[in-house]
C-alpha cells in the first residue's frame, strides 16, 4: 500500500514535468523494491503535491505509551506470546512488509526466542508489531478505574467544601510558593570508543543490554560503533546494531555460516589493547596520526579472532596493525610499505 501510494505520486509528478523520464523510471523501480518508509520518503520528499492528488503520507507511528503496564523485556515468553508474534509476521508478509525468506527466518527465530525482549526485537520495525503482554502487577490502572477514582476525589472535595461553607471557617493564610529549583541536565558519559577505556565501557554496556559479550563483528569509531551480533544459541543468524550510547537494530536478520567461530569480547585483554593503541602511531609510521577506528572479528581465512587498529592523519596517510584479543601482534602494515 505504501509503495503504491508513492508510485502514484511519482506518476503524476512525471506527467506534470517535475521529473524527467530517466528520473521517473529510476524512482519508480526503487519505490517498487523499497524496504522501509525512509526509502520511500527520500523518493518523494522533493516533489510538489499535484493539484487534486492526495500527497504521500507516512503511516502512523506506534503509540509510544503502548508499553505502559507491560512486562519488561527480560521476562520469559510464553507460547501465547510467540503465537502473537507469528501472527504479526504473517500479517507483515501478507501486506508486503516482509519477503518470504525474511518471514521464514523470523518465524524460526520466534520459535527459539526465550524472552519478551527477544520477541519484541523481531517485530519492532513493522507497522503493526506484536503487542507485549500486560503485567497484572502493573500500577497503571484502566481508564474506567482512573475516572472512578477521580470522581471519588471530586466528591470528597465537594463534601469538604460544603462543610467549610456551612461553618464559615476563616480562609487559610496564604503560603509562599517554594523557590523553583534549577533542573540540572543529565549527561551520559560516552568515552572515545577508540581508547581502551572506551572499549571497556562499551563492553560493559553491551553485556548489560544482551546478557553476553559475543559478536560476529564490531567496528569501533570515536563516537559510535557498528555491530553484527550473533549468539551461541543462534549461530547462523546475524542482526546489525548501531551504538551511540544505546543500541538500535539497523538491519533485518540475515544468515551466516553456522560453523563460523563467534568472537567473545570478554577475551579482549584491555591492558594489552591499551598498550597496542599507545604504540599504534609509531608502529604504523603515520606522522601526526591517530586511531581512526578499531575492527574486531574472526579472520575469514584462519578463523582466528583478530583486532585491527587503523591509524590515519589529515593527509589521508594511513596504516594498520593486527593482533589477537590477548594482545599478541600478528602483523603491521606501516604507511609507505
Amino acid at each position: 500500500m505504501d509503495r503504491v501510494r508513492a508510485r502514484a505520486l511519482l506518476d503524476v509528478a512525471y506527467e506534470e514535468g517535475q521529473l524527467g523520464a530517466g528520473e521517473y523510471h529510476d524512482r519508480s523501480d526503487r519505490a517498487e523494491t523499497a524496504r522501509t518508509i525512509g526509502q520511500l520518503r527520500e523518493l518523494v520528499a522533493d516533489l510538489q503535491t499535484p493539484a487534486g492528488v492526495a500527497g504521500w503520507s507516512e503511516p502512523p507511528r506506534p503509540n509510544p505509551v503502548h508499553r505502559l503496564g507491560r512486562y519488561p523485556d527480560r521476562i520469559r515468553a510464553r507460547d501465547e506470546d510467540r503465537d502473537l508474534t507469528c501472527r504479526a509476521l504473517d500479517t507483515a508478509l501478507a501486506d508486503g512488509q516482509l519477503s518470504t525468506e525474511e518471514h521464514r527466518t523470523l518465524t524460526e527465530l520466534t520459535a527459539e526466542a526465550k524472552t519478551l525482549g527477544d520477541l519484541a526485537a523481531l517485530t519492532e520495525d513493522l507497522q503493526r508489531p506484536a503487542p507485549a503482554p500486560i503485567d497484572p502487577r502493573s500500577r497503571v490502572r484502566p481508564r474506567a478505574a482512573r475516572f472512578a477514582g477521580a470522581m471519588v476525589v471530586v466528591a470528597v472535595l465537594a463534601a469538604v467544601g460544603g462543610y467549610q461553607l456551612t461553618h464559615r471557617s476563616a480562609p487559610p493564610a496564604p503560603v509562599a510558593a517554594p523557590a523553583a529549583k534549577a533542573v540540572q541536565p543529565l549527561v551520559i558519559e560516552t568515552p572515545d570508543l577508540t581508547t581502551a577505556a572506551g572499549f571497556d565501557n562499551f563492553r560493559g554496556r553491551y553485556r548489560a543490554k544482551f546478557g553476553d559479550t559475543v559478536v560476529d563483528e564490531v567496528s569501533l569509531f570515536p563516537e559510535y560503533a557498528s555491530i553484527e551480533r550473533t549468539t551461541v544459541a543462534q549461530p547462523n543468524r546475524v542482526v546489525g546494531y548501531d551504538y551511540r550510547g544505546g543500541f538500535l537494530a539497523t538491519s533485518a536478520v540475515t544468515t551466516r555460516e553456522k560453523d563460523k567461530p563467534i568472537l567473545d569480547l570478554a577475551t579482549v585483554n584491555v591492558s594489552a589493547l591499551s598498550d597496542l593503541l599507545n604504540r599504534s602511531v609509531s608502529m604504523t609510521k603515520v606522522q601526526g596520526g591517530s586511531v581512526s577506528h578499531i575492527n574486531m572479528d574472526i579472520d575469514s581465512i584462519t578463523d582466528v579472532p583478530t583486532i585491527d587498529i587503523y591509524v590515519s592523519n589529515e593527509f589521508s596517510e594511513s596504516g594498520y596493525l593486527e593482533a589477537t584479543p590477548a594482545g599478541q601482534l600478528i602483523r603491521v602494515s606501516p604507511f609507505g610499505d
